[in-house]
């Protein structure tokens, strides 16, 4: 019989986990049976003793606890999370098919891993361990995850731990950057993978890359960028490592100028087009929001199709006015450089930018330039990062695609 210290919950903690959050705030906690160590598993009841969730508690965090099971009948065993693994695996296995060498494997909270994120790469997996309880857990984890791979066919060389994220500090890790050493995998690589998406071949620097080194969540978003860009000239900015720029060009663009503030970004894109042998792409380093309005104050009509593609420009609620404003200003100057019948491919990686008020940003904007906007696709993440409905923080990517008339 399982024996796990209880916290006891407000009615408002109680609704939301009825509803399927599953985050318990401190402040929400009204009595605890014992103190439990960060890390350990606990029991969360009502105020009236029903169970409502079991997880594990970080006294650090304002996220005191993360439920990771509702089920009375669970054993939270090896068994129990390499069920969890293989629930996660076989579900990208089946929705991305042969794209399953390149995607996100686990998607916390999605995959119920709280605070756990696994990308792979090829023969690599990149792994972000984000929350106490998985840290405690992550050698098992880590094990259990090449195993069930390895059972599907699947060879893994390395695990690479990209410990580098504030998350961590919140929840009172420290900060992080190494290879994963486990019997079996290699701790000595140079950090680069190739891999190929949508026929298209990239570097994955995932050492010294943004995030766990490449964005897999706009993958197919890429791929419908692809299929509008024939005979464009085609603007692409905040272009990383080139994803989207190189995705018009393989789609018969007449000419693509790739634009990003990093002069480290610009470099792997030239490689990632040298690499596919595609010629019809310029690079060049300098400030968006600065080349933006430079085009419009020269009166430029050039390009007639523009990607925005911005780093997440809020990561809380308090600053989602000002993320508003940033948006609106970068989409304004593109809308006003865009000819009639031009494309505008358009998106928000943040959360906290809810997709009613990135649509009104895009009303404001398209009204403020004069312009009428055909929506030709409305968009989100890959299946790979799955979103679950009564979890909204798992719903951050909002992608469009108009047509200005």
């Amino acid at each position: 019989m399982r024996n796990y210290p209880v916290y006891t919950v407000t009615p408002k903690a109680e609704k939301s986990l009825r509803n399927g959050h599953p985050w318990v705030f401190g402040e929400e906690i009204t009595n605890m049976s014992e103190q439990a160590d960060n890390g350990q598993l606990v029991d969360v009841r009502s105020v009236k003793g029903a169970y409502l969730g079991t997880g594990w508690v970080n006294e650090k965090s304002k996220i005191r606890v993360r439920i990771i099971s509702n089920n009375t009948n669970d054993k939270f065993d090896e068994a129990f999370f390499a069920r969890r693994i293989r629930y996660a695996l076989m579900y990208r296995k089946h929705v991305m098919g042969d794209d399953f060498h390149a995607c996100r494997l686990i998607f916390g909270e999605s995959d119920q891993f709280p605070g756990l994120v696994v990308d792979r790469f090829e023969d690599i997996l990149v792994i972000q361990s984000m929350s106490v309880g998985i840290e405690c857990r992550k050698h098992m984890l880590y094990q259990l995850i090449v195993e069930a791979l390895r059972d599907m066919g699947e060879n893994i060389r390395a695990i690479y731990e990209r410990g580098d994220v504030a998350t961590r500090a919140l929840e009172g890790l420290p900060q992080t950057k190494a290879f994963y050493a486990m019997d079996g995998l290699e701790t000595d690589l140079n950090g680069h993978v190739e891999i190929t998406e949508n026929g298209i071949k990239f570097d994955v620097n995932y050492i010294d890359g943004q995030k766990t080194g490449y964005f897999l969540d706009q993958k197919y978003n890429r791929l419908a960028v692809m299929k509008l860009a024939h005979g464009r000239n085609v603007l692409d900015c905040f272009t990383h490592t080139g994803a989207f720029a190189l995705h018009a060009a393989k789609g018969g663009a007449k000419h693509v100028t790739a634009v990003d503030i990093s002069e480290l970004a610009i470099e792997q894109a030239r490689a990632n087009a040298e690499r596919n042998q595609l010629t019809n792409i310029d690079f060049v380093c300098a400030n968006v929001f600065e080349l933006l309005t430079s085009r419009y104050e020269r009166g430029e009509k050039s390009d007639d199709f523009i990607i925005l593609d911005p780093p997440a420009f809020t990561k809380s609620n308090a600053t989602a006015r000002d993320a508003f404003r940033g948006y609106k200003e970068i989409n304004l100057k593109a809308m006003r450089l865009l000819p009639r019948g031009g494309f505008l491919a358009t998106c928000s990686c943040s959360h906290f930018m809810k997709d009613d008020m990135f649509r009104q940003m895009l009303a404001e904007a398209s009204h403020d330039a004069c312009v009428s906007l055909r929506q030709i696709e409305a968009r989100q993440q890959g299946p790979d990062h799955p979103i679950l409905l009564n979890v909204p923080e798992t719903n951050y990517l909002k992608f469009y695609l108009f047509q200005v008339v």
